[in-house]
């Protein structure tokens, strides 16, 4: 899955639950649940999302929803292997958005 989110400092939880397809309260338990998501949060108490927010929540999406990892099976692996494991995720995305777009050229001919 690759989210479609417009360049910007700040996302709020609506912007980034509707571009997961998933609930508001999801992001909000996994916020619990998970360390590496640490959402600034304004005086009101309204949760922004920086963009390296929004690649740590991808990760966490695809081990969970695409991969089937448990909760305690996705803390486990990105606490044994966070740097490599985040690093080759992020690869995969560039290439399978490199992909779509050569596939896109590739209609258009």
């Amino acid at each position: 899955m690759h989210v479609e989110l417009p360049e910007k400092r700040y996302y709020g939880i609506g912007e980034v639950a509707d571009a997961f397809g998933v609930n508001a309260s999801l992001i909000r338990f996994w916020e619990k649940e998970f360390d590496i998501l640490q959402p600034k949060k304004n005086a009101k108490g309204n949760r922004k999302f920086t963009p390296e927010d929004i690649k740590n929540l991808e990760f966490i999406y695809h081990l969970v929803k695409e991969r089937g990892f448990t909760l305690e099976g996705a803390k486990i692996h990105l606490r044994e292997n966070k740097k490599d494991t985040l690093s080759n995720f992020e690869i995969i995305r560039k290439l399978e958005s490199i992909k779509a777009e050569l596939l896109k050229i590739k209609d258009q001919l």
